[in-house]
């Protein structure tokens, strides 16, 4: 499985096999930012609080879904781009169309959440969730000087006590209005693996 450059690699691995111990046990090993995955606060901040910290009804959202497909490679998804939100949504998930790169070397350069788009969802207290590899610019050798350095998007929301998640797929599926439930594995972490499941009429 793709990883975000320099995580863990994954890797699963048999342990015990039926031929020599009569059952199937896989060894596995990845990242805590394996996949699709949550970021909590102790991801990027000091003080911010673990997975373990919420309670396991804050992983059911409320979601609004944002078309912005169509951007360039490394654009910066600026506040022109956020909806009016109505219903009041917990949740903005940003359909940027670069799920459709996984696997491949585009996949590290997709359009980021400028840093003053994500303080204004932060500010209105909305979680966010993207289909790229990061809210943030991904490091990559075509990066411009103009990009943000380090994690400005990741310090506002995370910063904000906001979770963020991260490699979504099929939003294309997906009305503008739905729930979204994505439960991590029960880990006291900076983040984990999740599995989504979009619910709509």
């Amino acid at each position: 499985m793709p990883t975000y450059p320099g995580d863990p690699e994954v890797r699963v691995a048999p342990h015990a096999a039926f031929d020599d111990d009569g059952y199937r046990v896989s060894a596995l090993a990845f990242g805590s930012h394996t996949g699709t995955h949550v970021d909590a606060p102790s991801h990027t901040e000091p003080e911010g609080r673990t997975l373990g910290e919420f309670p396991v009804e804050a992983f059911r959202f409320e979601a609004r879904r944002v078309d912005v497909r169509g951007l360039d490679p490394r654009a910066a998804i600026g506040p022109e781009a956020l909806p009016a939100v109505p219903n009041d949504p917990d949740l903005l998930v940003f359909d940027t169309g670069w799920a459709d790169r996984w696997g491949t070397d585009a996949m590290v350069d997709h359009p980021y959440l400028a840093a003053s788009t994500a303080a204004w969802c932060a500010e209105r207290g909305l979680h966010v969730a993207t289909d790229a590899l990061s809210v943030d610019p991904t490091p990559s050798e075509r990066a411009s000087d103009a990009e943000p350095t380090g994690v400005p998007a990741h310090h506002a929301l995370l910063g904000s006590n906001r979770l963020i998640l991260e490699n979504l797929c099929r939003l294309d599926d997906l009305p503008d209005r739905f729930t979204l439930r994505a439960y991590p594995l029960a880990v006291d972490a900076d983040g984990a693996p999740v599995r989504a499941v979009a619910e709509f009429e």
